[in-house]
């Protein structure tokens, strides 16, 4: 085996774990972890550390969504789909391993919340996604709700009477609403939230039931606030300085847990209700997220954390919150004990085999300006937009002169942020540095920076990514002008195949994987939420913009390809159909372009593969396609280490 395989097979075998949440009771943690070598769900005894496997096969491969514990924490329930295609069914497992189907239903289907008498979730089974409930007695599933437009967030009351959730029925196509209403759905109310064109958020119940933890992002950034049910009133908190999400209210019911996003990096926050003062916590800086579809507060108070930097890999931690209200209880109980407050245990630690955690590279900050126009000839020339300042990492292999890895993310709506990337680290240590770009219409900037990438999809934004690229040119003299690439998955395989398409003197070789290229067949195949809540909410249609969709497609300029592409595609992706990289290859090919090793174009299907996967088998197959087609077409080797 080659170093290079050596290193791409070790990093991608590297344990992990997903969607770690506490048990009922707060003494237990379930997450996936795939140690086994192949994804399966566990349970960490907090006071032990012992790590107990629960699963033998019956769980996905890839573990991109949440699991739920019963609220008698004898099972647990996670979603199961075929071959990574997406469209769930919730199943059961308990302790001893047995696993059962609960909610089978057409489509989509995503756990929301649980209680004694019911499942709550929500599913695409009639077309556009809504509520159902499940009940655990009768075995039947009753839709509650019926929205044109898609429902999300749903969340079961303490006492079980009330739903909440968000959906859209103004003519704002940009707004979001909080709803409540009853179990069944009947008697929906929407709560007075912010202004029309806003987006609500329903993050938890208060304990007692009468209030919503909620996120609104009326003034720009968002904000985290404490709706009064019966007053129709909300307080809200923060200085509106940094972006914040509200995650979970504290048992007290006196505090609430919310992140704050800063310079790329994501802080948990702990807020004080009565006095409105907040204080973060004390870890180093990267990213530390609180468990957000599940509980994240143990027995003792603790708060489950999930904490990361760009070079070192994700560990679980247990932070004490606990200060004077601890101390002062301990006062009142004739207790002279204190419990230091922000201390932090490992829990699970992160793991590195035999590679050297001080081999990876951490990203440098910075940030450039940008008017979304690039300062090369493109196909399609753009108007000046907003001037902005854009956000972008930088992670230097070391190499001289370096080839650079332009990694435009997925979304849009999503952001770079200072956290461990397996593929980022990959490509660092084949000696490729790596540029990313939160360019307009990413996250952690508020409300005005995501719309600046409304009806305009290929547009600014490119030029941001562009112009990132142009800066770090310009600045960094040890980058190979004549070795850049860019590479994304999702819509950072859209941005992969437009930057090629869009400004091919930038790039010499490019890799497309899972992207859009032909937006008007994406609008008519994509799942029903994903037309509604992704193109027609950034687009419009295809019948109200049919200039913009054919503009903006980059199989409409398929003829300006210019550098050696690989097409990545994964053949039972329901987000991003396997036809969108079927269409561009053929449109190639239609244009006289040669496919193969030594041709114009490599095109590569993934099979029992969606859009994307966690499992270690498939991130091993796909890193050797990527490694492949680098070193074939820009000869480049893996560093010394």
């Amino acid at each position: 085996m080659s170093e290079s395989n050596d290193v791409l097979t070790e990093l991608a075998s590297l344990p992990t774990f997903h969607h770690p949440t506490v048990s009922p009771d707060g003494t237990e943690v379930a997450l996936y972890y795939d140690g086994p070598g192949r994804n399966e769900l566990h349970v960490l005894d907090v006071e032990t550390g012992e790590l107990e496997r629960v699963s033998d096969g019956e769980v996905p491969r890839n573990a991109r969504w949440w699991i739920r514990w019963g609220v008698d924490g004898d099972r647990l329930y996670f979603h199961l789909d075929d071959d990574g295609n997406e469209q769930n069914d919730v199943h059961a497992i308990d302790r001893d391993g047995a696993a059962e189907a609960v909610v089978e239903l057409e489509g989509q289907t995503i756990l929301s919340d649980a209680d004694e008498t019911a499942l709550l979730v929500a599913s695409s089974a009639g077309g556009q996604m809504n509520l159902y409930r499940h009940d655990l007695e009768t075995d039947e599933t009753v839709k509650v709700t019926d929205y044109e437009r898609a429902v999300w967030g749903g969340s079961l009351s303490p006492d079980g009477e009330r739903i909440a959730y968000v959906t859209n029925e103004t003519d704002d196509y940009e707004n979001l609403d909080a709803y409540v209403a009853d179990a069944d759905g009947s008697n929906p109310r929407r709560l007075e939230i912010g202004e029309t064109g806003a987006e609500v958020v329903v993050a938890d119940w208060h304990p007692d039931g009468d209030r919503l933890l909620v996120t609104d992002n009326s003034e720009d950034l968002g904000r985290a606030g404490s709706y009064d049910l019966a007053a129709d009133e909300v307080t809200w908190f923060g200085d509106l300085e940094y972006e914040e999400q509200a995650v979970q209210w504290l048992p007290d019911g006196d505090r609430f847990l919310a992140q704050r996003t800063r310079r790329a990096a994501v802080v948990p926050v702990v807020y004080d209700v009565e006095t409105g003062e907040s204080r973060e916590f004390d870890l180093p800086e990267g990213v530390s997220t609180i468990a957000e579809h599940g509980e994240a507060v143990l027995a003792d108070g603790r708060v489950l954390i999930t904490h990361t930097t760009p070079d070192r890999r994700p560990e679980l931690l247990a932070y004490d919150l606990e200060r004077e209200a601890d101390q002062a209880s301990n006062r009142r109980a004739g207790s002279t004990a204190t419990r230091e407050s922000d201390e932090v245990e490992v829990l699970l630690a992160a793991e590195y085999g035999d590679l050297d955690p001080d081999r990876f590279v951490d990203a440098e900050y910075f940030r450039f300006e940008s008017n979304g126009v690039a300062g090369t000839e493109a196909a399609v020339e753009l108007e000046p937009a907003t001037d902005l300042e854009i956000e972008a990492l930088l992670y230097d292999s070391g190499e001289r002169p370096s080839p650079l890895l332009v990694k435009p993310h997925g979304g849009p709506r999503a952001a770079d942020q200072r956290s461990f990337s397996l593929y980022t680290q990959f490509l660092l240590s084949q000696g490729y540095s790596v540029l990313e770009v939160n360019y307009r219409g990413s996250t952690g900037r508020g409300r005005s920076f995501v719309r600046e990438l409304y009806d305009d999809w290929g547009g600014a934004e490119q030029a941001d990514i562009a112009r990132g690229l142009e800066h770090v040119l310009e600045t960094h003299d040890w980058i190979d002008e004549d070795r850049v690439v860019v590479f994304g998955g999702s819509y950072g395989g859209y941005s992969a195949y437009w930057q090629l398409v869009q400004y091919p003197d930038y790039y010499d070789a490019g890799i497309a994987w899972i992207g859009l290229t032909d937006l008007v067949e994406m609008f008519e195949t994509t799942m029903p939420h994903f037309r509604t809540e992704l193109m027609e909410k950034n687009l419009g249609t295809p019948e109200e913009n049919p200039d913009l969709y054919e503009e903006r497609s980059p199989i409409t300029h398929a003829e300006n390809l210019d550098a050696p592409l690989l097409m990545v595609h994964g053949v039972t992706d329901s987000r991003v159909p396997v036809s969108q990289a079927r269409l561009f290859r053929d449109r190639l090919e239609e244009l006289g372009s040669e496919g193969g090793e030594n041709g114009d174009f490599e095109y590569v299907e993934l099979g029992e593969e969606g859009h994307a996967s966690s499992d270690i088998d498939q991130k091993i197959r796909l890193f050797r396609v990527l490694d492949d087609f680098l070193e074939r077409r820009l000869g480049t080797e893996p560093l010394e280490t």
